[in-house]
């Protein structure tokens, strides 16, 4: 019904009007959302009535869940990757506390290392300043602002986002008590000896001179140049490849000067070639050896200077006549060949050998298992330098790193070959008219250069391409057994283990991951983080473990944060009486940024800053690439100190593509900002997009995804609607709390709720916040808009208002307004509490309340039963939508239904009239006993006349415009 006049009213303009007593649902709630412009009320108000403590005040006592959240770096506004992240875990959160867990949330931030630095030394470079000319403490100071800036800014996005936090202390890993726990951490590892400084190659980003993670790197595809070239072997075993040269493949010009050996394979067959004018013997891989050749090939025919001699045709014809002759009387006999490990004990020498000094040294051909015939010729140049193979085959014969190359990329001043030149990631410096190969090739070692296309590792933050460099660096060893006889990586792998990981193809990642990672390289030679606070016996090497200084230094740092490290006077006073200060190294480097982020869970969880909360945590929850980062470094140092990690689940989620599944990237002008959107759709349209999709994987955001995400917002907003309208002025005294009375549509609709409720507990148990959005929006289309609500709105607004039927309706909306008002909160978290104050305007807010309790309902066979009548009913609409189409009919209610159903089925338990109305037809007949397989249904038009109040067709009815039996009483 409408507020428009009736067709009988309009046929009969006597017709008596009968809108005034039809009880059609009454709300001021609007259609329209305008969340961008409600949100920020709702979320002051929150503010105002500290929502966050009132909650951990109710929660007290209670079970707990804890979640700890892995920190963003401070360092930028807010991307689609935060709203995604930081959405999920708020979702994880409010359903744990909805089932009435206390489920604290403290936010955290990630302040120290180069993310910060970084920019701040942009602003430098900028200002035409020189980082390395500002006093370290005042360096220190500018990094700390710009990081605080950052919190300050993204906490309010967050906020803004709806997220139900503890932004009023957040922990921050640049607090004066967050640096001295990761002190103290640091300290642990020491003082078990877990803890060794040694040289080794790790990755090194020239251009922002230190140290990098795995974790810290990205992979592109570049074009590199490579080369060929010769060392001449001058001693052998093999008398025939004395004279020869072993020829080397590299991708890595740059390394030449800083070769020390030759590898070969043990069980690759080697052979020597002739090639060239005047002809040379090249000793390689007999695998390999025609790629060789085509390469020398082509750079031969690149060379201008080579000669030419210009023959006539017939000439030319009649010498390959002859040399095809010649090869067939004088076959080559077959070459000679050698197993790698024959090659044992030759040497060859540089191609730079007359420089003298480093580059005469010999430098022996040596086994090395990493040595393939993939590509290249089946030796392996050999820098141990600038290569973890490199590195531990040279090791293993003697041949020790030289440190060469800088922190900045160029050799150093005093090297022989390129000193102070440099830097050694530049194109240029490597390509093939670059003093490298321009040397090389002056030298005649140079037999081929060429363009290379292969994937390289890059910085993820200065997007340089980065190398392996050996410098003396700071380790925590994966196989060094500790405590209780168990090394550290089989710690990590028994935890890997056990912890729960959704979706449990996570485990394998980080599996491999930990089962094959080198040792924890943990300096960095950077200013701005957590000081690696030791000092060196400079006698013995050794660092120095008393738990009395370290204590010193814990306190000093819990007093004055990391500049204490370098305080006048700090040095003595660290060390104490007895000991001189000029016997000991005070160690410069700070600690890797991931080993600050790695020891949150210790001062959040266990610090007591936050009472609320408990160590280990139920949950973490980031992006895939942090079995890499976060969810490892976490693992690793809570298994090196305590032996267990500090969580028992793990939740991954993919990564935001653009609409066509592209990567999101700035030059291509494919980004969403989520700050935009909040101010164009509001942030409950961000929020149900995170629950919609599957975040498991990666997955897709656009216009038309976010168009999608709106009509669903839209579908919902119009359930709470109806429901509000249709609560109107209900009070308890109308409420049916007996189920068994209840009519059977009514019994039908909480079994359905009654299941429903079981999927989202199963759904909030597996993190499933996707299957959780998904099974309310169908249950709000399917079951409640396209059927409850369709079937019900004759009795709601057409009965009386005492009729049992539709009190017992109306008390049912009252239960599913209590529970999806509650069930959707987590996600909706704006919409819902506008929902909740539209009926409750002098109520605390819906964030405080619990998962609903539901009637005891649950009835499998009446699921089994309804589903079949449900089927039956889409039977009925098809028929009758034809009529509906051609104009026979108006409404359904014009038409009759005549249902054949056979011999062998049962017979419906709802009368004709529970029928026709859950059909919403004039009447239904039933025959029961008909030849067919499956129910028949045939509909035709009605013969009875319309009511004038409700527009049903009924036999009662005498004339159009007429009332019926039962709007007479209800009018009377």
């Amino acid at each position: 019904m409408s507020d428009e006049q009736t067709p009988a009213k309009r046929a009969n303009p006597e017709a008596k009007d009968y809108r005034d007593t039809v009880f059609l649902p009454k709300t001021a709630f609007p259609m329209k959302a305008g969340l961008p412009q409600k949100e920020p009320a709702i979320l002051a108000r929150w503010q105002e009535q500290d929502l966050y403590g009132e909650l951990r005040r109710q929660r007290e006592g209670r079970e707990k869940f804890i979640f700890h959240d892995g920190p963003p770096y401070a360092n930028g506004d807010i991307h689609i990757g935060h709203v995604l992240n930081k959405t999920l875990k708020d979702l994880a959160v409010r359903t744990q506390s909805l089932l009435g867990k206390d489920a604290p949330f403290v936010p955290g931030w990630d302040c120290h290392g180069l993310p910060i630095e970084w920019k701040v030394e942009e602003q430098y470079r900028k200002k035409k300043r020189n980082k390395d000319e500002v006093p370290p403490a005042e360096f220190r100071a500018e990094c700390r602002a710009y990081a605080q800036h950052w919190v300050d800014v993204q906490s309010g996005q967050f906020r803004r986002l709806g997220i139900l936090a503890d932004w009023k202390k957040p922990y921050l890993t640049m607090s004066f008590e967050a640096e001295a726990t990761i002190v103290s951490e640091l300290t642990k590892f020491a003082e078990s000896g877990q803890l060794y400084r040694g040289a080794k190659p790790v990755m090194w980003s020239p251009v922002e001179k230190t140290a990098l993670a795995e974790a810290e790197i990205e992979y592109e595809d570049v074009t590199s140049t490579q080369i060929d070239v010769a060392f001449e072997i001058v001693e052998s075993p093999i008398p025939e490849l004395v004279g020869a040269h072993a020829v080397v493949w590299t991708t890595t010009p740059w390394t030449i000067p800083v070769n020390q050996a030759i590898a070969f394979g043990e069980g690759i067959d080697y052979e020597v070639i002739e090639w060239g004018f005047p002809v040379r013997r090249y000793l390689v891989a007999s695998e390999l050896k025609n790629a060789l050749i085509k390469r020398l090939s082509e750079t031969l025919d690149k060379d201008d200077d080579a000669p030419t001699i210009d023959l006539p045709p017939e000439w030319h014809e009649g010498f390959l006549a002859d040399l095809d002759k010649f090869e067939a009387e004088n076959p080559a006999p077959p070459p000679t060949t050698w197993k790698g490990a024959q090659l044992a004990g030759s040497i060859a020498r540089h191609p730079m050998h007359h420089l003298g000094g480093f580059f005469a040294k010999p430098r022996p051909l040596i086994a090395a298992p990493h040595v393939t015939t993939d590509a290249g010729t089946g030796l392996v140049h050999m820098a141990p330098d600038h290569g973890e193979e490199d590195f531990e085959a040279c090791k293993a014969v003697g041949i020790d790193p030289v440190f060469a190359v800088e922190g900045d990329g160029k050799y150093r001043e005093d090297w022989l070959w390129l000193g102070g030149q440099g830097s050694v990631i530049n194109t240029k410096f490597n390509g093939p008219d670059g003093p490298i190969c321009t040397d090389l090739r002056e030298s005649g070692a140079l037999l081929s250069a060429g363009d290379f296309k292969h994937s390289y590792p890059h910085s993820w933050r200065s997007k340089a391409r980065v190398i392996y460099r050996c410098t003396p660096q700071w380790f925590v060893g994966m196989d060094q057994p500790i405590e209780g006889g168990t090394t550290l990586r089989q710690r990590a792998l028994s935890e890997i283990d056990r912890v729960r990981f959704v979706p449990d193809k996570g485990r394998n990642r980080i599996g491999s991951m930990v089962e094959g990672r080198p040792d924890w390289v943990l300096s960095r030679q950077r200013a701005w983080g957590v000081p690696i606070t030791l000092f060196v016996d400079r006698k013995t090497g050794k660092y120095l473990v008393d738990p009395e200084v370290n204590a010193r230094i814990v306190a000093a740092v819990r007093d004055k944060g990391v500049d204490a490290w370098t305080e006048e006077g700090a040095v003595q006073h660290f060390l104490g009486a007895g000991r001189d200060p000029d016997d000991y190294e005070q160690v410069t480097d700070i600690l890797d940024v991931w080993f600050d982020s790695g020891c949150t869970h210790v001062f959040t969880l266990e610090s007591g800053h936050w009472p609320e909360q408990r160590w280990p945590a139920d949950l973490y929850l980031e992006g895939s690439d942090q079995h890499r980062g976060w969810f490892q470094s976490s693992l690793l140092e809570s298994c090196g100190t305590r032996g267990r990690a500090p969580y028992d689940t793990v939740l991954t989620h993919g990564f935001t593509m653009d609409s066509k599944g592209m990567k999101m990237s700035k030059s291509l002008g494919n980004t969403v900002n989520p700050l935009d959107l909040m101010k164009e759709t509001g942030a409950d349209i961000l929020r149900l997009w995170v629950a919609s999709v599957d975040f498991t994987e990666d997955h897709r955001i656009g216009k038309e995804i976010l168009a999608g995400v709106s009509d669903s917002y839209r579908k919902i907003r119009n359930t709470f609607r109806y429901l509000l309208g249709a609560l109107e002025g209900f009070e308890n005294s109308e409420r049916v709390t007996d189920v068994s009375a209840m009519p059977e549509l009514e019994r039908y609709m909480l079994a359905l709720l009654s299941k429903l409720d079981a999927d989202l507990r199963e759904a909030v148990a597996n993190y499933d916040f996707n299957g959780y959005a998904r099974a309310l929006g169908d249950f709000c289309n399917n079951d409640l808009s396209a059927f409850y609500f369709d079937i019900r709105k004759d009795c709601l607004y057409c009965d009386a208002a005492t009729d049992p039927k539709r009190m017992a309706y109306r008390s049912v909306l009252d239960t599913l307004f209590h529970a999806l008002v509650r069930w959707f909160a987590p996600v909706l978290v704006f919409t819902t509490e506008e929902v909740w104050a539209s009926r409750y305007p002098d109520a605390a807010s819906v964030h405080l309340s619990e998962w609903p309790e539901l009637p005891d309902a649950a009835d499998e066979r009446m699921l089994e039963i309804w589903a079949g009548y449900r089927a039956l009913r889409e039977q009925v609409t098809a028929q009758i939508e034809p009529m509906r189409r051609e104009k026979v009919i108006g409404s359904s209610l014009e038409a009759k239904v005549a249902i054949g159903l056979p011999d062998t089925a049962d017979r419906p338990m709802l009368t004709s009239d529970e029928l026709a109305e859950l059909f919403i037809v004039s009447d239904v007949v039933l025959d029961t006993g008909t030849v067919v397989e499956g129910p028949a249904v045939i509909a035709h038009r009605t013969d009875h006349h319309k009511c004038g109040r409700c527009w049903r067709h009924l036999p009662e009815v005498k004339e159009d415009g007429d009332l019926c039996a039962r709007c007479e009483e209800v009018v009377a």
